[in-house]
This record gives C-alpha cells, sequence and structure tokens, in this order.
C-alpha cells in the first residue's frame, strides 16, 4: 500500500508541476542571465515553491476548516481544477498561457539595464506551486490523514519532484536540444491524460465520501 500509495503521488506531482514544461519556460526566462545567475534563481524557485507547498500540506485542512469547507467539498472541487489544468494540458492551452508570460517577463528584462528576478515570480508561483500544485498537495494529504507514514511519503515525494526540477532547470539546455519542442509538447500531453484521470477519481472519491456522510447522518 505504501508503494502504491507513493506512485499516485508521484504520478499526480509530476502530472501537475510538469518539470519537462517548466524547465522549457525556465530556459527563457533566465536567457539574460549568465551561469551562476541561472544556479540561483534555480534554487530561489524551487525553495519558494517547496516552502508553500510545505505550508499548504501541512497547513491546509485547517484553513479549510477555518472557512468552513469540508474535505470531501475540496476534493471534488481540487479534483475538477485538476481536470481543467489536465485539458490545458492536453490541448496546448497551459503552455500558452505560460509562454505569454515567459514573453511579457522578457520584454521587461529587455527594458531595463540588468536582469530582473524572476525566481519568486513568475517561477515559483504559479509555474511551479501554482493553485493546481497546492489542490493536488491538500488532497493528498487529505487522503492519508491519520497515516503518519502516508503523510511522509507525500511530503517525501514531493521534495523528491522538486528536487526533480531543480537537476532538470540546471540541464535545462541540454534537455531542451535533445527533446526539442516537440519532445516537450509529447510529455506534457501524456502527462495531462494521466492527470486527467486522477482527477476524475478525485472526484469520485469526494463524492463517495460525501454520501457515505450522508448515510452516517440517517
Amino acid at each position: 500500500m505504501a508503494m502504491e500509495h507513493a506512485l499516485a503521488a508521484f504520478a499526480t506531482l509530476f502530472a501537475v508541476l510538469d518539470p519537462v514544461g517548466t524547465t522549457s519556460l525556465f530556459i527563457a526566462l533566465t536567457a539574460a542571465h549568465d551561469g551562476a545567475g541561472r544556479l540561483r534563481v534555480a534554487a530561489l524557485g524551487t525553495g519558494v515553491a517547496f516552502a508553500v507547498l510545505l505550508l499548504f500540506a501541512l497547513a491546509g485542512e485547517a484553513v479549510l476548516a477555518f472557512v468552513g469547507i469540508s474535505l470531501p467539498a475540496f476534493r471534488i472541487a481540487g479534483g475538477i481544477l485538476l481536470f481543467l489544468t489536465a485539458l490545458d494540458m492536453l490541448f496546448e492551452r497551459r503552455t500558452a498561457r505560460r509562454e505569454r508570460k515567459v514573453e511579457e517577463e522578457r520584454e521587461s528584462q529587455a527594458a531595463a539595464e540588468a536582469p530582473d528576478d524572476p525566481s519568486v515570480f513568475p517561477l515559483a508561483i504559479p509555474l511551479i506551486a501554482g493553485p493546481g500544485a497546492i489542490a493536488a498537495m491538500i488532497l493528498l494529504m487529505g487522503a492519508a490523514a491519520g497515516d503518519m507514514e502516508r503523510q511522509g511519503i507525500v511530503l517525501g515525494t514531493m521534495a523528491g519532484v522538486l528536487l526533480l526540477q531543480f537537476g532538470m532547470f540546471l540541464l535545462g539546455g541540454p534537455i531542451g536540444r535533445v527533446l526539442g519542442r516537440t519532445g516537450m509538447l509529447v510529455v506534457t500531453r501524456l502527462m495531462g491524460m494521466l492527470l486527467a484521470a486522477l482527477a476524475v477519481q478525485f472526484v469520485i472519491d469526494g463524492i463517495a465520501a460525501v454520501i457515505r456522510g450522508m448515510g452516517a447522518g440517517a
């Protein structure tokens, strides 16, 4: 069961964080930086994203309880959000939006004497730790509620995916040349299909929890 949970967490987070697609945008965002600058942006961007996702992983349910949202309701809403993200990946809408943000950032950099720092925005938020990733962390931690081992697996998997993302940032140039735009689009669409299936499962789990709650209340 632990291995199955780890694989599900990895598949979900890898699909949502989309390290391959984010790496292509990192290359564009840091085009005006030297090697040391790219390393600093990569380290700070992934570090900030880790802090944001860890915060919502540990305190996400408390925030939901404070505003009066049940976990099953958030599972359904989060599943719908992840499904919309999957559709964006399948039909390239997310890639187009990201590329527009990158282009705007590059235009602003060109107007300045020194390159701007894209590590916090838009790299860490929202390209890495976006709404989909935050929702995925809350859902995965909620599914492992009461099981410290499974929650540890989720947190470890999240750290592992971000470490993989950091490594891909460092290898961004060679990876981009090997895969090319076509290769990156193929990987993104495969991840979109997987994420769509996982999103539907989240919705099913949320509806099942609501039905169980209604049955227990009756």
